[in-house]
């Protein structure tokens, strides 16, 4: 698979005006991780802005439990048979003290038939969750490997925003990531928790370990709840921190409609009355946006970190290794 006809689209052209950073990706954005266009659960108040709107990503090799894990998360359930993932989009709103979040799930694959949709899902996460099983070496040590090409991607991509044709020092970037050590349950254990914790406590401050059970419900909040600690996100967006509201399908709204409010200092409120306050609701039609917006939300956050040197990504030289990323070595 190769995402040269997709990204030709967004590469500058000769003679075409070439679009601005700070305002055509703003417009992008909205369009991309905000509601999909094809949702009809959408209304006025419940439209989150472009600084609410986050993508996490579940990744791990095959039968580790990564949409066991996105099933406790989302519903509180878990589902003994087992059927391979080939890529499943879940998206959740809050209304958290008077603010409207959203979060989009993308659950991937173990086998990883598309290596250039892997790599664009590298691209296009905020959070990620790297999912391995305490009784499979093989699985921990794949963890490392997709930390360290999520890092490189990242990396790369930047690097290339940034540069404009011009060689510069790489920096790591912080990314939001836990590596979640699931079936914790099993008696035989290849992987200690010691051995996980050493390596994220190697790592910068973004990666963090959590051993859990999907099957028994071991610390699956605490996974979640982790992550967005380490990503600075509303600690009430965690399963077991907000009230949980039912959607029926087609509904126009999903979320309630927010009542008034009788504090002009929200961080008077108490923890447990601010909890009281958040709810969250997975929306039931919504859909996967398409490759198209994809590469629009990818150009979107790199054009953010390049507009920090005059603006040297919108050269079609710099997308166009972008792009080279995307595809299949």
């Amino acid at each position: 698979m190769d995402l040269t006809a997709c990204t030709n689209w967004f590469c500058a052209k000769k003679n075409e005006k070439v679009p601005n950073a700070t305002t055509d990706c703003q417009t992008v954005v909205t369009s991309g991780p905000g509601p999909s266009p094809g949702s009809s659960n959408s209304c006025d108040d419940v439209i989150p802005p472009q600084k609410n709107c986050f993508r996490l990503v579940m990744l791990g090799s095959a039968r580790v439990g990564k949409t066991c894990l996105v099933s406790r998360f989302l519903g509180g359930k878990f589902h003994e048979s087992y059927t391979p993932t080939i890529e499943d989009f879940h998206r959740k709103l809050y209304r958290i003290r008077g603010e409207i979040y959203q979060l989009d799930i993308l659950d991937t694959s173990g086998n990883h038939p598309f290596p250039a949709m892997r790599r664009l899902s590298f691209l296009t996460g905020d959070l990620f969750v790297i999912v391995f099983s305490m009784d499979s070496r093989e699985t921990f040590e794949e963890a490392i490997r997709l930390r360290e090409q999520i890092l490189e991607t990242k990396i790369n991509a930047g690097a290339s925003s940034n540069s404009g044709g011009l060689t510069r020092k790489k920096t790591l970037p912080r990314v939001p990531m836990i590596l979640a050590g699931n079936k914790c349950d099993k008696e035989m254990k290849t992987v200690t928790a010691e051995e996980a914790q050493l390596y994220c406590d190697t790592q910068d401050s973004g990666c963090a370990f959590v051993e859990t059970s999907a099957k028994k419900n071991v610390k699956v909040d605490e996974v979640f709840y982790q992550l967005f600690v380490v990503a600075n996100l509303p600690q009430e967006m965690a399963p077991n921190h907000h009230k949980r509201v039912s959607a029926n399908f087609g509904a126009p709204c999903p979320l309630p409609p927010s009542g008034p409010s009788h504090h002009s200092k929200k961080y008077t409120l108490s923890v447990k009355r601010r909890l009281s306050d958040a709810c969250g609701v997975v929306t039931p039609n919504v859909r996967r946006p398409s490759i198209r917006t994809d590469l629009m939300i990818m150009r979107t956050k790199t054009c953010s970190v390049g507009d920090t040197n005059s603006n040297p990504s919108n050269s079609p030289l710099s997308w166009r290794r972008i792009e080279s990323n995307c595809s299949m070595q």
